[in-house]
């Protein structure tokens, strides 16, 4: 048995998952999350939110943007979105307002979606 502290995936991306395993991965099925988080002792003014609310609404526009909200129970938000790879979608976070004027700082990520339709990315 392989240990966590030996596997070959220990520290790797969900892409280099699929790679081990032989396989690609499912755009279909793919979205990407932006968590926006504070930085300390900036304050996003009301001008600073309608910029974003107008950089939400473009991503909508554009079929682009899946759901956005704040947290209720912790700082910051997250914006799902489809995008074609993960540098486009660094991109795309890049240009909402609250991160390119330095209100929020964000950290993108992949999210697989497993769901009936995918087999539960064929593992079910």
């Amino acid at each position: 048995m392989v240990s966590i502290e030996t596997h070959p995936l220990k520290n790797k991306t969900l892409d280099a998952f699929y790679e081990y395993h032989g396989e690609t991965m499912d755009k279909k099925h793919t979205r990407y999350v932006i968590l926006l988080d504070l930085i300390e002792g900036v304050v996003a003014t009301p001008e600073n939110v309608k910029g974003h609310i107008e950089f939400l609404r473009s991503l909508e526009n554009k079929g682009i943007l899946e759901l956005a909200g704040p947290f209720t129970d912790f700082k910051g938000g997250m914006i799902i979105i489809k995008a074609n790879s993960i540098d486009e979608a660094k991109a795309i976070a890049h240009t909402d307002p609250l991160v390119k004027d330095k209100i929020r700082s964000c950290e993108v990520r992949t999210w697989a979606l497993s769901c009936e339709e995918n087999n539960h990315l064929g593992r079910g």
